[in-house]
């Protein structure tokens, strides 16, 4: 039996039991939730989401945002009620809904693809501070950057076959995933060390003869639940006694090769992400050609590294257009809802949560886009307290707002009927992806506070 075929009887019954009221009724709420939105986002005046005059898009930049806003208000978010309804339904739940690989290939012939990618041959050539505002407009629909081949971990995926896979590896797995053929997962969090501490990774990448074996246990490997998931890049030990940041490597491993189970999928709150999903694995006893490994043994610390820098800041440009839209959900909420006598809008609690919702989203994208300029400017390592500083703010900030929309919204705000609730699970996972809060904050201060030399 195939896992994903497993997995859907599993998480089937899970999401029967769950009680959602119908996936088509849930579909319809939430696509009266979105048209709510839709409109308002339609007044600028209103929704103050323009770049700061201190960090201006390019002319081609400021076009191609225009061209996604415009995809994203006609073409994606009324899709999501399609989507929604595709996936609630127990049968199909992972399988993947027709109307996304529709967005897709409009979204490819509309020139919005692979915009991600600084590389002019494969991606749209943007520096990272013209792709931030890009980033920004996906981020307000949960299944938005996959319908413009921006979603993660395919993206920084490629980024890594890019930079230091061989050509062999870029014609296997790099082109299927430019094209949006297939999909990717990165297996690096283990279950049974703390994997805040990236040297405690213990799978096994073992030399034997032409072919390593690859041995270990992962979880929160997002993407592995989805069908068309065909490689995984795993990393793990190559080398047992070497220095803490030259033991491991990275390797990839396609998904149909013996030994590779997916144990079970996970849920963030309750919410399983299908059909792209999240899982735990088992790599066992898993033999793949040397061939397989990126780079060379004892670098797979170099390559995370280069992996992990634009990727925060995706993330972060992302919860920003997420926080929006629910800052824009707010106000909507607050402007037609009576209470006391009066809208929300006109009582003094709400309107506090609406005025620091505001200032905290423009502090975080202003940093953000600040982030991104260093990047651009001095490389990762030189941006690396900037990137630090944005993965501390920007999924605390979005937490902040969405989780006061939740309370604008009352009892629907915690339902199904809105996006708010899932979108506060991805929030909230965000403060532990890609290394939790507490790691950013010990490494900022640590550069701080080091004496002078």
């Amino acid at each position: 039996m195939r896992a994903s075929a497993a997995i859907g009887g599993t998480v089937a019954s899970g999401w029967a039991g769950r009680a959602q009221g119908g996936a088509y009724a849930v579909a319809r709420s939430r696509e009266r939730d979105v048209q709510r939105c839709s409109r308002y986002a339609r007044h600028p005046a209103r929704c103050d989401a323009a770049m700061s005059d201190l960090f201006p898009p390019s002319e081609r930049a400021r076009a191609l945002r225009e061209r996604l806003q415009q995809f994203m208000a006609e073409v994606v978010v009324p899709g999501e009620a399609d989507y929604h309804a595709h996936t609630g339904q127990p049968a199909q739940r992972w399988t993947i809904p027709p109307i996304m690989e529709q967005m897709k290939a409009q979204a490819r012939a509309a020139g919005l693809w692979n915009l991600f990618l600084p590389n002019a041959e494969h991606g749209a050539g943007l520096s990272n501070l013209d792709y931030a505002p890009l980033a920004e407009e996906m981020g307000r629909s949960l299944i938005a950057p996959e319908a413009f081949n921006c979603n993660a971990p395919d993206t920084g995926n490629m980024e890594v076959l890019l930079h230091y896979g061989s050509p062999a590896q870029q014609e296997r797995w790099l082109k299927p995933l430019l094209a949006g053929e297939i999909r990717s997962a990165f297996a690096m969090t283990e279950p049974a060390v703390a994997s805040s501490d990236a040297t405690n990774i213990a799978a096994r990448i073992q030399r034997d003869g032409d072919h390593y074996i690859v041995h270990g246990r992962k979880w929160w490997t997002t993407g592995a639940t989805d069908p068309r998931c065909a490689v995984f890049i795993v990393m793990g030990v190559t080398d047992t006694d070497g220095p803490p940041h030259a033991r491991h490597s990275m390797i990839l491993v396609p998904r149909d090769t013996p030994g590779v189970q997916v144990l079970r999928p996970l849920t963030v709150f309750g919410y399983d992400d299908a059909p792209h999903g999240h899982a735990e694995m088992q790599f066992e006893h898993v033999r793949v050609p040397v061939d397989n490994l990126l780079l060379g043994e004892g670098r797979g610390f170099e390559i995370a590294q280069g992996r992990l820098g634009p990727g925060r800041i995706h993330h972060c440009m992302r919860l920003i257009g997420l926080a929006q839209r629910a800052l824009e959900a707010m106000i909507v909420r607050a402007q037609s809802r009576i209470a006391f006598g009066k809208p929300l809008a006109a009582q003094g609690m709400a309107q506090e949560a609406i005025a620091l919702s505001r200032c905290e989203i423009e502090q975080a994208r202003l940093l953000t886009l600040s982030a991104a300029a260093q990047l651009d400017r001095m490389g990762n390592k030189g941006a690396r307290d900037a990137i630090g500083m944005i993965k501390i703010v920007a999924p605390r900030m979005a937490c902040a707002v969405i989780d006061r929309a939740i309370q604008l919204h009352g009892g629907m705000g915690v339902s199904q009927d809105t996006f708010l609730a899932h979108a506060y699970a991805g929030a909230r996972s965000l403060r532990l992806a890609d290394g939790p809060d507490e790691v950013h904050i010990a490494s900022l201060a640590k550069g701080m506070t080091r004496p002078a030399r």
